[in-house]
């Protein structure tokens, strides 16, 4: 289950207005220099805190000699949140709407002009570097699954970073299998990762499939909704290079209906004839 604390991260406050926030609504109406002892917040910066946390409509500052601060009550911070995020994409969206026209003028000619020039096996891929733009990037195909999700991986130690687009995609009634490489083909520390990876999807999200391959996996990655019609599917894949830091790395991501086609193919055998069950 998800910590309630996480609700600071996901309305973007940093981490000494995450912990004034919580500290304040533990203590209820204090000063700052009351805060600043109770929640090792540098006295320096926990003026500055409580001021972003009340533009931002989360707190009041209740005039006096010397000021405090209140929370206001959860419900309304969680509505608050809602209403800024709101007013921010608005104000986005009006200042895109404002650039469109010229933008448009400027650049769709030169995008025409280089486009024809382009060929059919320049489209197959693109890349983006391993860590959190390869991360974002399979958040964002857990997101977009519609049917059935595909995970080819060694010990899932992402599952972290990304849990939430999982259980999205499985109260959206997606289809998740996930193939491990066996824990006898992984050192002892990345097989005890993943045995407490297995063991907590086990526990938290039984409805996913979970096999481990008895053979080396040449890549690992992620896919989602393919089609024997190749006419849908998008993924991301990773070859395996021990040798190549992954700062140095790069994961291709394609949305070309047969070569997902393909990887499904090639799931569905490893699948069938080459994984097993849980190890015991």
């Amino acid at each position: 289950m998800s910590d309630p604390a996480d609700v600071f991260d996901l309305v973007g406050l940093t981490e000494y207005e995450a912990t004034a926030l919580e500290q304040l609504l533990s203590l209820g109406r204090t000063t700052a220099p009351n805060l600043a002892e109770a929640s090792g917040i540098p006295k320096a910066r926990v003026y500055g805190v409580l001021e972003s946390l009340s533009d931002r409509g989360f707190i009041k500052v209740v005039p006096g000699r010397p000021k405090e601060y209140q929370p206001k009550a959860p419900e309304e911070i969680l509505d608050r949140a809602v209403e800024n995020r709101k007013q921010s994409y608005e104000s986005f969206a009006a200042d895109i709407e404002s650039q469109r026209e010229a933008f448009l003028a400027e650049y769709e000619p030169r995008y025409e002009r280089a486009s024809e020039d382009i060929s059919p096996t320049a489209e197959l891929f693109h890349v983006v570097d391993v860590g959190e733009p390869s991360e974002r990037e399979t958040r964002r195909l857990y997101d977009d699954a519609e049917d059935t999700l595909r995970v080819i991986t060694n010990s899932f130690a992402y599952l972290d970073n990304v849990e939430r687009a999982l259980e999205a995609a499985l109260d959206r009634g997606v289809d998740v299998s996930i193939l491990f490489l066996h824990p006898d083909e992984l050192p002892a520390e990345k097989a005890a990762v993943q045995a407490d990876i297995v063991d907590r999807l086990a526990a938290e999200y039984p409805v996913v499939d979970l096999r481990f391959s008895t053979e080396k996996l040449p890549w690992r990655g992620t896919l989602v909704d393919p089609s024997m019609d190749y006419d849908s599917g998008e993924a991301i894949l990773l070859v395996e290079e021990p040798e190549v830091p992954n700062h140095m790395r790069q994961a291709a991501i394609t949305d070309n209906g047969s070569f997902v086609a393909g990887m499904k193919r090639y799931f569905d055998l490893i699948w069938e004839y080459e994984s097993t069950q849980r190890p015991n």
